[in-house]
């Protein structure tokens, strides 16, 4: 195991024929046969898959915060108790994505580190702020939507772990989906309050989403590659349009208007108006709405658990001591 930064050495090819070992990786890809972690593959293959899926599982944990605000203050108690079950959901899938990372012989603390000191990218989404209710339901429609409309391909990813992995966190995702989509049906049925409230939280959610698949295939560094190696199955812009063909149609059912002047329906498909990219290199590089309070609630949290992981590291230091002298 590594427990230090991602740029240790990977294993090492076979030494007399490197360019077979790849021939014969890309081959079993190719036949979609998945790639288990005691499989020899390319050092640029594990360093992909350790920096998405590491950035997937930071995700997932730094996401459960604009949803836990909203916890003691959920309108309901059903609302509470679904909205707490949600938010353990996701920190679940933060889980199960740690360890399927580790299979790939690169230690959780060293990742977590790596979220904490800030040198770890996590979805731009996160870094914007929740106002009002009708935000939780936008971000279970709309964020957990384009979530579900990347991920499922993944549970077709060409690594095993990750792949499996993928199977239940989508299936408890597309839940999480409908939950949101029925608080914001329920606003757009309610009082003309709660209706303008659902419109305004659609209005400030709906580029961030868009963005959320990435930059467009021209500037994406590493989705050609990623293709190749089924480690994705669709570019940015294909995940994009298909985001739109299912999103648009819900939004004309609710009776909220999508935000966008430029929206339109062309050869059977709808196509967005231009987005903000400054913005969302803005947003990753630190300098959005919430970056700082996202990593400090972070650092804070993982500060007062530290004698929890004590206490466990304590118990299976006992446990072993005793197992070695039965």
């Amino acid at each position: 195991m590594y427990s230090q930064a991602l740029d240790q050495p990977d294993r090492a090819a076979p030494e007399a024929e490197p360019d077979a070992a790849l021939a014969r990786f890309q081959a079993r890809i190719d036949a979609e046969e998945k790639i288990e972690a005691n499989d020899w593959m390319p050092a640029a293959y594990r360093r992909t898959l350790i920096r998405q899926i590491s950035q997937h599982a930071h995700s997932e944990i730094v996401g459960m915060g604009p949803e836990g605000n909203w916890i003691t203050r959920a309108p309901s108690l059903r609302r509470k108790v679904a909205l707490l079950a949600k938010v353990q959901d996701e920190c679940g899938h933060g889980l199960y994505l740690y360890a399927a990372a580790e299979t790939l012989d690169v230690s959780r603390e060293a990742l977590v580190d790596q979220l904490l000191e800030g040198r770890a990218k996590y979805s731009s989404i996160f870094n914007y702020p929740t106002l009002t209710w009708a935000d939780i339901g936008v971000i279970g429609w709309l964020v957990d939507g384009a979530a579900i409309m990347n991920q499922i391909p993944l549970c077709r990813c060409s690594y095993g772990p990750y792949a499996r992995a993928m199977i239940r966190i989508c299936k408890e995702e597309s839940f999480h989906q409908r939950q949101g989509f029925e608080i914001v049906l329920t606003l757009a049925r309610g009082t003309p309050a709660q209706r303008a409230m659902a419109q305004d939280a659609l209005d400030r959610w709906w580029w961030p989403v868009l963005m959320m698949f990435g930059p467009p295939d021209s500037e994406s560094q590493h989705s050609d590659q990623s293709m190749a190696w089924k480690i994705k199955r669709f570019s940015n812009d294909a995940l994009r349009g298909k985001f739109l063909d299912a999103t648009v149609p819900q939004a004309q059912y609710l009776g909220l208007s999508i935000p966008d002047p430029e929206l339109r329906f062309v050869d059977g498909h709808w196509r967005h108006g231009p987005i903000d990219w400054e913005e969302f290199r803005r947003v990753l590089a630190g300098g959005g709405p919430c970056n700082a309070e996202r990593l400090e609630a972070r650092r804070r949290a993982h500060a007062e658990g530290a004698w929890v992981r004590e206490a466990a590291r304590a118990h299976a230091a006992k446990s072993a001591a005793r197992a070695r002298a039965a």
